[in-house]
């Protein structure tokens, strides 16, 4: 375009190609957007399990502060709940900023936010007063402007990626302050005795770290500066580093680009709104972490442990007349203490670690059920009891083949063998006139000459050691069906809405569920009905002739090809296709 020779028609050309180009980068791939958008799902799946978490360990401590059995551990447990309540509002409030510059990238895009739990709208679950640590559940399918990424840059890096100014300025802040609340107010909770030394941290603002080697020995340095308990130093650290961010960064050759610039330049709707999840993440996941290690600090109660439990371990399947190992169980146990457990009435001898283990024999029927208890004394002495129950489905051996591609075995084509051994763990085969190999959890059965053989299924107990033949099936050998001839799309008989199609194919149709058989067509001839001529070639690539004739020919005409093809359990076959034109 820059020639001064040019002809304006050239010059015309080459705006278009720079026209073209220009919206080619400008285009966003679909498929890379629907990515996005399952990538954003699975971040929600996580953002809630990380909530969860730290819910349930919050719900621990709740309980510890209201057991009345342990006034002094309540109490210091109840100290330790409104610590974990001022990790809730710090975290709530960086949750719901979070979800605000969400709502506003779409809002600002022209979305519909104020949808709410209906099948096509964007917000699924809306922002709950009463349940403010958990984000808004969104479903980014529904999004219309997937691909805006103007909106985006605006709201949160402004207009300079070296030099944000927009809501990312807010968030990188709330983020880093985050980071300092958290660990310190962890470290300044932790319980000490009247007149000792009170613990803290002071933490640093680490944002530049040549790696993760360098940013830990910054985070060692700090803590070793100040006053952190021996047991919340590793854990502190751990969330420290979670919420570290180097803070510039050289994109394409930019340097000095802030990290709000390199995540969120350029980047679609589904994508940012994506990224900002991922932060949600890391900050439920900083708080679960948290609250955990100071759950960590107090005991559950009279029992040091936080719940009693009786379980019960063993078979969930046997068959009639196996021996059977069942392990019945405290969840958590003292080793100077260990539990009683009875079976049917009567004491089981052997216990240990915390377990009692229980010696039987499957009964007949199709279930079993084992009962019993179990009791174990706190710190006073006081047994506690509680029953537990076992099922146990019995079943009768029996052997079953399955064949998922077909019902006979096909020479020259690696037949997927499926068998299983109902009531056993472990299932072996053989075969009379075919080969089995192993191949995951299946076999690859290999036909021989003859026109059937048998497949043998065996059973094997891993406790018992015994092996069982639970059947022998007979099955039909059969050559490869004859694939069909497609040109292009168009198989034999179709009526063919286009002639561009340059190749041929051999291949089996719907009807034929043989997928990993392959086939490829070596010789071809070409006859157009009223035309007189025919073409020839080798390969599946129709000559230029061909394709000349089949172009030129009447509507209504009939071109038939009879190829030669070979593949999968064949060589030299021939197949023919008439398609209409």
């Amino acid at each position: 375009m820059a020639g001064g020779k040019e002809t304006p028609r050239q010059k015309m050309v080459g705006m278009m190609y720079l026209v073209l180009t220009a919206l080619l980068a400008l285009n966003v791939s679909k498929s890379i957007l629907d990515a996005f958008v399952a990538i954003e799902e699975n971040i929600q799946v996580s953002n809630e399990n990380e909530y969860t978490r730290g819910e349930e360990k919050k719900s621990q401590l709740a309980e510890v502060a209201q057991d009345k059995t342990a006034k002094d551990v309540a109490v210091k447990a109840a100290k330790l709940l409104k610590t974990v309540e001022e990790i809730d509002v710090m975290t709530a409030k960086r949750v719901k900023f979070i979800d605000d510059i969400k709502l506003e990238i779409l809002e600002t895009c022209g979305e519909d936010i104020k949808a709410v739990g209906t099948k096509e709208s964007i917000i699924q679950k809306a922002y709950d007063t009463k349940d403010p640590l958990r984000p808004i559940r969104m479903h980014l399918a529904h999004v219309q402007s997937m691909d805006k990424y103007d909106e985006p840059m605006h709201i949160i890096i402004g207009e300079d990626i070296t030099k944000p100014s927009g809501k990312g300025v807010e968030l990188w802040k709330s983020y880093n302050d985050y980071r300092k609340e958290l660990t310190e107010l962890i470290a300044s909770s932790f319980p000490v005795d009247a007149g000792a030394k009170k613990f803290f941290f002071k933490a640093p603002e680490i944002n530049d770290y040549k790696d993760m080697l360098d940013l830990s020995a910054q985070v060692d340095k700090a803590i070793k500066s100040s006053n952190v308990n021996m047991d919340d130093q590793e854990a502190i650290k751990k969330i420290y580093i979670a919420l570290t961010k180097n803070e510039r960064h050289e994109v394409h050759e930019v340097k000095n680009v802030h990290w709000i610039g390199k995540t969120f330049d350029h980047t679609p709707v589904v994508a940012a709104i994506a990224s900002l999840s991922a932060l949600q993440k890391e900050i439920l996941t900083a708080r679960a972490d948290a609250v955990a290690l100071i759950r960590s600090r107090v005991g559950g109660g009279e029992y040091s442990f936080n719940k009693i439990m009786a379980l019960a371990y063993g078979p969930e399947v046997a068959n009639a007349g196996d021996e059977l190992n069942v392990e019945v169980l405290m969840a958590a146990f003292d080793s100077d203490k260990q539990p009683e457990v009875t079976y049917n009435g009567a004491k089981v001898s052997e216990v240990a670690d915390g377990k009692g283990l229980i010696k039987t024999k499957a009964s007949s029927g199709s279930e079993m059920v084992m009962k019993g208890t179990i009791t174990i004394k706190n710190k006073s002495g006081i047994g506690k009891t509680l029953p537990w129950e076992k099922k146990i489905t019995i079943m009768k051996p029996q052997g079953t083949v399955a064949l998922p591609d077909m019902r006979v075995l096909y020479r020259g084509y690696d037949n997927v063998v499926e068998a299983v051994a109902s009531g056993y763990d472990q299932t072996d085969v053989s075969g009379s006139g075919v080969t089995l190999k192993k191949s995951g959890p299946t076999w690859i059965g290999t036909p021989g000459g003859g026109k059937t053989c048998k497949i043998t299924v065996s059973g094997k107990s891993s406790i018992t050691k015994k092996s069982v033949n639970l059947g022998t099936f007979e099955f039909q050998i059969q050559p490869m069906p004859k694939a069909e001839i497609f040109w292009g799309t168009y198989a034999d008989g179709d009526q063919a809405s286009s002639r561009t199609a340059k190749m041929l194919y051999a291949k089996y149709g719907p009807g034929i569920p043989l997928t990993k058989a392959k086939f490829q067509v070596q010789k071809w001839i070409l006859s157009v009905s009223g035309s007189g001529k025919t073409f020839s070639g080798t390969g599946n690539t129709l000559s230029a002739d061909a394709l000349k004739i089949l172009g030129a020919a009447p509507k209504g005409s009939i071109a038939t090809f009879s190829c030669v093809y070979s593949g999968t359990g064949t060589g030299g076959k021939p197949s023919t296709a008439a398609i209409k034109l």
